[in-house]
């Protein structure tokens, strides 16, 4: 992640000391040592138990480093919190502090210039309409009915409970192996993410199933990803299934287990069995958002245009949107009134590939028409068609158009192939910012990596052939250390399989890289572009790893007020804490002193009081 590689400041300072170019302690020895070949035989003994001396010293000083650490880690908490709140020339400084702070954010993959965009289309289900967690609930009980029911399942599985607290998205079953998997970026599996129905495997079992952490191109073929919101509540009976057959000690094809449960979950959405439970109830499933139509009549009074594609059927999305915009919608005014195309059971994503045409629909016959469709009409609805004869319709050209969907592979793949923006919505992304922000999981995150500073430190110093009690015990308590803090890290998000984007040592996952793949901007919910100018231009941050999320922001808000005079400079900047020093001396105030752990990018904003 990014922004953990920016704590060497506050590492280097708990430490006491400052790295190499070369990665190593200076000080320390550097890394390892040679011997001349023109030594003698008796100075080249003497030679090696000098060096077993030193490395023994090294070992000692690393180990007085690793209990200094230990004790330091009390203080971090405070350093986390530290900022200054009054300048010593008596102005007062106010700082109104957020790490990663706007959970309203757009996140930005790809530059975006909001002027060019013209057309705005939206998926419906977790794009446009917010639902509750109950839904998952009720699509993993009409699954297991049909199991049962249907498919023959062993009436025992009624017996099962959705548990919300074991799935998170962007997971992997294996249809060859029955497991579930967590993937980091670059494919090899996460050594606490891999699940064989509801028990953790071990790395040793990991290896005698896979041979590898890594999944390699013939072992992929067997995944089967697990990316949109409705997925929990596939995860969870994938796993309850598999763990069934285990106790009962019955044998079973984990293919055949994935093809039943994705044929139960794809019957409830298919059937209407979902829909007609979400309209029968709103107020349990729907989430109402006033917001979501002051950002739709934004974009239309701005000359945009809009459409909705959506798969669901056209019922179902009536009754969503009347019930989500009730409140704030007059009676007389019509959801579709704000699009100017809407395609329901567009069946996403063979629509970016197929030549399937278009039919018009009659919503008070709910009938198809067989009339050729050449032109979209004002407040009609359409079923099916392609995306071949949408350009050809529309006339809109591809970079002009942006898309906004939460499933990377059905909504976004396509689009983004056939040169769309896409903006992806992911709702979890607030939780995991708000996560990441606590004081508590930043504090773990640096204990976690002056830990792995140690253990660096440690394997460059001492070399193979001197590694005796002193370094094996070391490396053990710092290895113990360091597993605490990814556990801890990781049970703040989710106990089984930990952050969404992340895996536990920080790094991104396979879904981050897909969000990078597919997604030009991402966000948790798209009436967050109300907080920004039509004409706004989103660029990549220019200090990042992989996700634009993941680089910390600090934002300071300084309201100074100085007894001799009004300030009326105002100045906003995404800098360094060390351009932020430049200009409160600039302005004429001494350099104030922040955190090690802050020393990141900052917006400064100094206005008058």
């Amino acid at each position: 992640m990014a922004s953990l590689r920016r704590l060497l400041p506050l590492r280097s300072l708990l430490l006491g000391k400052n790295l190499s170019a070369s990665g190593t302690c200076e000080g320390l020895g550097g890394g390892f040592r040679s011997y001349s070949a023109s030594l003698s035989p008796e100075e080249r003994i003497l030679k090696l138990e000098e060096d077993d001396q030193l490395a023994e010293d090294d070992i000692a000083k690393i180990r007085a480093q690793f209990d200094a650490a230990k004790q330091s880690f009390f203080k971090i908490p405070e350093a986390v919190k530290e900022m200054p709140k009054m300048h010593p020339k008596g102005i007062r400084v106010y700082l109104l502090i957020h790490v990663n702070n706007c959970l309203g954010w757009i996140y930005v993959n790809k530059n975006l210039k909001l002027e060019d965009i013209q057309v705005y289309g939206f998926d419906y289900d977790y794009t446009l309409a917010h639902y509750s967690s109950n839904l998952q609930t009720l699509i993993y009980e009409l699954a297991k009915e049909h199991l049962v029911n249907e498919l023959r399942y062993p009436d025992s599985c009624l017996e099962f409970k959705y548990d919300p607290t074991f799935p998170i998205r962007g997971l992997n079953y294996d249809k060859l192996k029955g497991c579930l998997l967590k993937l980091d970026f670059f494919g090899s599996i996460e050594p606490d993410g891999c699940y064989f129905g509801h028990r953790k495997l071990t790395r040793k079992e990991i290896e005698q199933i896979y041979g590898t952490r890594h999944i390699g191109r013939d072992q992929a073929r067997g995944l089967v990803s697990l990316m949109d919101f409705f997925c929990f509540s596939e995860a969870c009976l994938l796993a309850d299934i598999v763990q069934h057959f285990v106790d009962a000690k019955l044998e079973f094809d984990a293919s055949h287990v994935y093809e039943d449960v994705n044929c139960a979950i794809q019957h409830v959405h298919r059937s209407g069995l979902a829909h007609n439970g979400i309209l029968s109830d709103p107020q349990r499933y729907l989430v109402k958002n006033n917001q979501l139509l002051h950002f739709l009549r934004m974009l239309r009074q701005k000359g945009k245009k809009l459409f909705l594609l959506t798969n669901s059927p056209y019922h179902f999305v009536d009754g969503g949107m009347r019930f989500m915009l009730e409140d704030s919608l007059g009676h007389r005014d019509s959801w579709r009134e704000l699009f100017d195309v809407v395609i329901a059971q567009a069946n996403k994503p063979e629509f970016y590939t197929s030549e399937h045409l278009f039919r018009c629909y009659d919503i008070e016959k709910d009938t198809l028409a067989f009339s050729k469709v050449d032109t979209f009409l004002p407040n009609k609805v359409y079923y099916h068609g392609c995306l071949k004869s949408f350009l050809q319709i529309t006339k809109w050209i591809g970079p002009e158009v942006i898309y906004f969907g939460d499933h990377l592979f059905s909504d976004l793949r396509g689009p983004s192939k056939a040169g769309w923006r896409t903006a992806a919505i992911i709702h979890e992304l607030e939780n995991e910012i708000h996560i990441q922000n606590e004081d508590s999981y930043r504090f773990e995150q640096a204990k976690f990596h002056i830990i792995q500073e140690l253990l660096g430190k440690l394997h460059a110093t001492v070399a193979n052939s001197q590694r005796h009690e002193a370094f094996r015990s070391l490396l053990w308590d710092l290895n113990e250390e360091r597993q605490k803090a990814r556990c801890a890290m990781k049970n703040m998000f989710n106990r089984s399989f930990g952050a969404t984007f992340l895996t536990d040592t920080g790094q991104e996952s396979a879904f981050a890289y897909n969000i990078h793949r597919y997604a030009d901007v991402y966000t948790s919910k798209p009436e967050n572009f109300l907080f920004y100018p039509s004409e706004a231009w989103l660029h990549v941050p220019f200090d990042i790893k992989i996700m634009p999320h993941h680089v910390k922001m600090l934002r300071c808000i300084m309201i100074l007020r100085s007894d001799d005079a009004m300030l009326s400079k105002e100045i906003v900047a995404d800098v360094s804490t060390d351009v932020v020093r430049r200009i409160l001396i600039q302005v004429g105030f001494a350099p104030i002193r922040l955190s090690p752990l802050l020393s990141i990018l900052c917006s400064v904003k100094l206005v008058q009081d």
